[in-house]
C-alpha cells in the first residue's frame, strides 16, 4: 500500500500523447489548442471610428463654434470615403473607416445641427475617437499559443483570423465499465438485493464535460466472462475506467483478470479515504491504461477527480489550478490515511470558506450532491479553524 502523493505521481508518470487532430471551429470549444495562431492582419485592420459623429481635418478648425457642412456619410462595412474640402465634414458611424483626409472624430453629442451644417460646441483634441490601425495587434503577432484551453473567448479570436479548421490535441478513447451482479439499468425496478447503476452514469457525465464521449459497458461477476470482455476492451480503447471488483471480496475478480491479460500493476490500494482499494496499471502490449476504482459511489467520484482528471490535464498539457480554502471549523485526522472530506464553499469577501459536511460514508450519493469538492486532510494532522487546506473542486465554484 502506498501513500496518496506517491500514487498520484505514479499515475502522472503515465501521461500520454495521443497526437493531434483537425476539427471545425465550433467543435474546438472545450478542446486544447495544438497550433500557434497568428494575426492574419492588423487589429483593427484600419483607422476605425469609435463614435457616431462627424470626421474633420483638425487643422481646419480655426475657432470654437466653427461650422462644417456635411459632405456625406461613412457607414460601417463600406469602403473608405474621401473628404474633398477641409472646410467640410463627413458623418461617420461607429466602426466605419475614418475618411481619407480626416484625422479627428467629434461625437454628435458635442455638436449642434441645422440642416446639413454641424457646429462644434465642445473643445476637441486632434485624433480623438479614433482606434488606429494595428494599435491592438500587428499582422503576424502571436495571438494564441499551443496548450491553451479553448473557451468562448478563444473561439472569438479564432473566428477573427478566419480559422474554420483548428488543430487540437486528440482526446483518448475511453470505456466506462461497471461491474457486479447487483447492478441493474436505470429504467429497471430493482429487487430488494439490487441497486441501479450510478457510477457509470456519473463518470460518463464527468467525461462529457471534458468533451469525451465514452462508451458504457457492464461486466457480471463471472471470471471467464470478465477476462474475455476485458481482453476485447483493452485492444479497443486507450483508457478503461472501471468501478467495483477491486476490493477484498470473494467476487472481486478484476485484479486476477488484469494479471492474466498482461496488465502491469503500478499499485493497488492507497493510504486514503475514501477510495483506498484503487488499482492502477498499464497493458504491456497495447499501452491501455486502467483506472480501477472501488465500487462505492463517493470513492469512484473522488478518485476520478484525484487521479484521472490530474492525468488527463497532464496528458493534454493543461495547467490545473491549485485551490486552497479556509476551514470554518477545526478538523483532526487521527489516522495514517489522507482524508478527503466533502465541503461546501462560501465565498466571503474573496475568502473561500469551507464548511465540512457530515456524510454517512462512501455510499452517500445524496451527500455527494451537496458538496462543492473535497478538503484534503493529511495523515495524523489537526487543522485548526481558519487554517488553510488544499481543496479539490468537483463543481464550478463561480456559477
Amino acid at each position: 500500500m502506498i501513500g496518496f502523493n506517491d500514487a498520484l505521481n505514479k499515475v502522472l508518470e503515465h501521461a500520454q500523447d495521443y497526437g493531434n487532430e483537425i476539427v471545425s471551429l465550433d467543435e474546438s470549444h472545450g478542446r486544447v489548442l495544438a497550433e500557434t495562431i497568428l494575426a492574419d492582419r492588423d487589429f483593427p485592420p484600419f483607422d476605425r471610428s469609435t463614435k457616431d459623429g462627424i470626421a474633420i481635418r483638425f487643422d481646419a478648425l480655426k475657432s470654437p463654434g466653427q461650422a462644417f457642412a456635411s459632405q456625406g456619410v461613412a457607414q460601417a462595412g463600406s469602403p473608405q470615403v474621401t473628404l474633398d474640402h477641409n472646410e467640410h465634414c463627413i458623418e461617420v458611424m461607429t466602426g466605419a473607416i475614418v475618411p481619407k483626409n480626416t484625422d479627428t472624430v467629434i461625437m454628435y453629442e458635442h455638436t449642434s445641427k441645422s440642416g446639413d451644417i454641424f457646429t462644434v460646441e465642445k473643445s476637441i483634441k486632434k485624433g480623438q475617437n479614433i482606434h488606429y490601425q494595428g494599435s491592438d495587434i500587428n499582422q503576424g503577432k502571436v495571438l494564441l499559443q499551443p496548450g491553451i484551453f479553448i473557451t468562448s473567448a478563444e473561439i472569438g479570436v479564432l473566428a477573427s483570423v478566419g480559422k474554420t479548421q483548428v488543430l487540437v490535441k486528440k482526446l483518448p478513447r475511453i470505456a466506462v465499465i461497471s461491474t457486479g451482479n447487483e447492478l441493474v439499468n436505470v429504467e429497471e425496478i430493482p429487487l430488494p438485493f439490487q441497486i441501479r447503476k450510478s457510477n457509470s452514469h456519473s463518470l460518463y457525465a464527468l467525461l462529457e464535460t471534458e468533451g469525451i464521449a465514452a462508451d458504457l459497458h457492464h461486466l457480471l461477476d463471472e471470471p471467464s466472462a470478465i477476462q474475455e470482455a476485458l481482453g476485447r476492451l483493452i485492444k479497443t480503447y486507450d483508457v478503461l475506467l472501471l468501478s467495483g471488483g477491486v476490493s477484498m471480496g470473494k467476487f472481486d475478480f478484476l485484479p486476477e483478470a488484469f494479471a492474466a491479460l498482461g496488465v502491469e500493476k503500478s499499485f493497488h490500494k492507497v493510504l486514503q479515504r475514501p477510495g483506498k482499494p484503487f488499482w492502477f496499471g498499464k497493458h504491456s502490449e497495447y499501452k491501455t491504461l486502467l483506472f480501477s476504482f472501488p465500487g462505492n459511489p463517493v470513492s469512484t467520484f473522488v478518485n476520478y477527480h484525484l487521479y484521472f482528471k490530474a492525468w488527463l490535464n497532464k496528458t493534454l498539457g493543461r495547467v490545473a489550478p491549485q485551490f486552497t480554502v479556509i476551514l470554518s471549523d477545526s478538523f483532526t485526522n487521527e489516522t495514517d490515511l489522507t482524508l478527503f472530506i466533502g465541503a461546501k464553499i462560501d465565498n466571503k469577501e474573496g475568502r473561500l470558506m469551507a464548511e465540512i459536511l457530515s456524510s454517512s460514508g462512501s455510499g452517500d450519493l445524496v451527500g455527494l450532491s451537496k458538496v462543492d469538492g473535497f478538503v484534503t486532510i493529511p495523515p495524523k494532522e489537526t487543522l485548526q479553524k481558519e487554517a488553510k487546506a488544499m481543496f479539490i473542486p468537483t463543481r464550478n465554484l463561480w456559477q
